[in-house]
């Protein structure tokens, strides 16, 4: 179960909220697929200040969008109005999903050894985390950044990994597998690893995102940039 976290605030301040679902399964489903799951069904909870059904309309259908992406079924939902507590625009969007996996092929980092191979597989983007930081440094999302605006570049969907996983499991074996979400790669690549192996990944093979090479990222500690954006 996940949400989008502060990525929904830059959905409102665009007033666009057809792709903000997509973030919310992918932050479920593809927590699933790094343990060698399949995601089987998701639900979704709407929490606003108001009930705009077109609005509502349009956010489910991200959902249901990310749900086609991940072979998942939507089977229903919660869209809930919390006059008082939320703005008449706010909303929150969260998720729920369940996977299967036969045991003996879960991916839990216990097989991975000396060895092994690291493969990292390109974001789309900003994906669904380091959005507090990604507001303060971005102010101005109309200003043009390689060949769209910053707010396009901010809402570009998280990628939803299921497919090509399942692809990759199909011809090789995997060990391990990191979903680089809040934490960067400083949190989440350790978790996979057993205690006394390490990950030796050279810097300068990881090919960065164009959106990281903006100016504003000048202003971030290099390290602060790899422990919280997927990069």
């Amino acid at each position: 179960t996940d949400g989008c976290g502060t990525k929904v605030k830059l959905a409102m301040v665009m007033d666009k909220h057809d792709t903000i679902g997509i973030d919310a399964v992918a932050m479920c489903v593809n927590d699933i697929a790094c343990a060698g799951g399949e995601p089987l069904f998701f639900l979704d909870y709407i929490a606003c200040g108001k009930n705009y059904p077109e609005k509502i309309a349009t956010i489910v259908s991200g959902v249901a969008e990310g749900c086609v992406q991940s072979d998942a079924a939507l089977i229903g939902g919660e869209t809930a109005e919390h006059p008082g507590l939320m703005q008449e625009d706010e909303y929150d969007l969260a998720g729920f999903a369940v996977g299967v996996v036969e045991e003996e092929k879960m991916v839990n980092g216990s097989k991975v050894q000396e060895g092994d191979v690291i493969v990292a597989i390109p974001s789309s983007g900003a994906h669904s985390n380091g959005f507090s930081l990604l507001r303060k440094l971005f102010t101005d999302f109309s200003e043009e950044f390689n060949g769209k605006t910053i707010g396009e570049h901010l809402l570009t969907p998280t990628k939803i990994y299921v497919k090509p996983i399942q692809k990759v499991m199909e011809k090789v074996q995997v060990n391990g597998m990191a979903h680089i979400t809040g934490g960067g790669f400083i949190e989440n690549v350790p978790r996979t690893i057993p205690d006394g192996l390490c990950a030796n990944i050279e810097k300068a093979k990881v090919k960065v995102h164009p959106l990281f090479k903006h100016e504003a990222f000048s202003r971030v500690p290099e390290e602060e940039m790899w422990g919280t954006l997927n990069m």
